[in-house]
């Protein structure tokens, strides 16, 4: 069982930046991926950014060149380093891993983003 616990969100206004974090329980260093997912109101849950165990990564169109994932393997955390926030960007934001490929996925609780225009 891994458990993920997402810090740092808040509401901040267009043009600002936050930056988000998620603790987990497991070594995350042999974790195959983590990620930060997102869910506006009436919305389903869409991804914004992956890292996987090769350090590789891969974002939604709507956040590249905005948002960084990075991953500290020596305190078992992710972050998720968001820029230039536009009012869009309001969701909740949640910390997802997956131990291996084909293994289910976990998830934290969530943490609320709001961009005021």
């Amino acid at each position: 069982q891994v458990q993920l616990v997402e810090s740092g969100g808040g509401l901040v206004q267009a043009g600002d930046s936050l930056r988000l974090s998620c603790a987990a329980s497991g070594n995350i260093s042999r974790f195959f991926r983590m990620g930060w997912y997102r869910q506006a109101p009436g919305k389903q849950r869409e991804l914004v950014a992956h890292i996987f165990i090769t350090d590789s990564t891969n974002y939604a169109d709507s956040v590249k060149g905005r948002f960084t994932i990075s991953r500290d393997n020596t305190k078992n955390t992710v972050t998720l380093q968001m820029d230039s926030l536009k009012p869009e960007d309001t969701a909740v934001y949640y910390c997802n891993a997956k131990r291996f490929p084909i293994s289910g996925d976990y998830w934290g609780q969530g943490t609320q983003v709001t961009v005021s225009s």
